[in-house]
Parts: structure tokens; sequence; C-alpha cells
């Protein structure tokens, strides 16, 4: 069984940053996209950004390029989502999902592409 558990999000003024953490467990010797995606009060669920299986390629929504960057951490199956210059746009729940039937070098968009999520972080930025 895959666990993955969300941490990180706040409230933070606009222009400000926060960083969330994505730890997976469980099923970790496979090797998977990880993918944030956030939805909004009345919105779909959208994507943000994802790194590829390979860890080598990552893919942003044009919204969040510049601004947001994801990175492997020191740890084995920890990621982060750093959040720079967060502007009130921005302010969901963030989820983030591990796709295993991702192409070595590619992250797939689309949330039906992912299998495993977590519970999610509210972030939440003001003006």
């Amino acid at each position: 069984q895959v666990n993955l558990v969300d941490s990180g999000g706040g409230v933070v003024q606009a222009g400000g940053s926060l960083r969330l953490q994505c730890t997976r467990s469980g099923r970790t010797s496979s090797r998977a996209a990880i993918s944030w995606f956030r939805q909004a009060p009345g919105k779909e669920r959208e994507f943000v950004g994802g790194i590829s299986p390979s860890g080598r390629s990552t893919d942003y929504t044009t919204a969040v390029q510049d601004r947001f960057t994801i990175s492997l951490g020191d740890a084995k199956n920890t990621f982060y989502l750093q959040m720079n210059n967060l502007k009130v746009e921005d302010t969901a729940v963030y989820y983030c999902a591990a796709g295993y039937r991702a192409l070595w070098g590619l992250v797939p968009t689309t949330a039906s592409s992912y299998e495993d999520w977590g519970q999610g972080a509210q972030v939440t930025v003001s003006s």
C-alpha cells in the first residue's frame, strides 16, 4: 500500500513563499512521476507541476512557471514544491500525486494519469 503525505501548507501574504513537501511510503521501489495538483473552491483540480520518473525532467503550468520549483529531497521518496512570489490566485488545496505508468522522461499533466494521492495541503495567500 502506498501512502503519500502532503505537508507544508499555510497562510502567507502575496509575494511571500511556502514550501510543500510530499513523502512517499510503501511502494517506494517503483519509479513514478510525482506531481502537484491544486483545487480552488468552485474550480476543477488543475495540474501545477511535476517531475518525471527519471527525476531529470520537470513541467509546470504556465501560471506558475518561474515562480514554482519541484525538487528531490536528500531523503529518498521526498519531494518539494518551492513556491515563490505567491499570488492571491494561488490559493487552493494542493495535492501531490504519484503516477506509475508515466514514461521515464515525461510528466503527465492529467489527473487520471495518477494512481495515488496525498491528503492535500491548504495554501492561502492574502492580499
